[in-house]
Formats: C-alpha cells, structure tokens, sequence
C-alpha cells in the first residue's frame, strides 16, 4: 500500500507557431500574447457555455518565464494530448482568484503563486507613474 503514489493525468497542448491577426487575418505574429509560439501548456478547465471554446490554461509565461493562469482560444492550441505527471514533478495548479491582477496582459491573467511585480509595472516601488 505504500508504493509510489498514482501520476496524475493532465491534458496538455502546444500554442501555435503563428497565428493570424489584423483586419482578416492578414497579418502572422507568433505564439500569443502570454504564451511563446510552440510553449506546452496543461489544460485545467473550460467554459462550456462558449461552446468549449475559451479554456484555462497553465504555462510559462512569454514574458517573465512564470508559472501563468491564463483563457486562451481553442484555436491558438494543437497537439492535444493526455500526459503523466509523477509526484516528485510540481504539478500546475489553477489558484484561489487573486485581487491583484499582473499588469500588461489584461483581466484574464493571473498570477500563480506570490509573483512580484518590478517597478516598472505598478508594484509601488520605484519612480510614480504619470497621474
């Protein structure tokens, strides 16, 4: 009864390459805002009332290389499969909603665990912003 404990079984997805954008898709530009073009993300839930079209999703960010919570499009993912997480690997989890949202994305980001913001992005350390 005490051998290793089960692994768990997340479903993880790449984040495209590239991506269409502008008036009619004309325009590439690669990955998404929040996460790089070919970054593995877990996903850890869905909104069923959009058509499962919005999912959560938990990756390292674009930006800062952070654990993220983040909605993204179905479309922006491929390659989704089932893989095996073992006990001894940290496991992505979906946080309690925090109050302080990271700055630079929009409302649907949050931070995983206790992010710290630089000055530059409103943490209230530094130089103040214009007012």
């Amino acid at each position: 009864m005490s051998g290793a404990p089960e692994p768990v079984w997340p479903v993880a997805a790449n984040v495209v390459l590239w991506r269409r954008y502008g008036d009619l898709g004309q325009e590439l530009r690669p990955g998404t805002k929040a996460y790089r073009g070919g970054a593995k993300v877990y996903v850890v839930g869905t909104y069923p009332g959009t058509g499962h079209q919005q999912l959560t999703t938990v990756g390292h960010g674009r930006h800062t290389g952070h654990w993220i919570t983040i909605d993204t499009g179905v479309r922006h993912l491929h390659t989704f499969r089932a893989r095996s997480v073992s006990a001894g690997v940290p496991v992505p989890r979906v946080p309690a909603r925090h109050s302080r949202v990271s700055r630079g994305f929009g409302a649907s980001v949050r931070p995983v665990g206790g992010v710290r913001l630089p000055a530059r992005y409103g943490s209230g350390q530094g130089a103040p912003g214009p007012s």
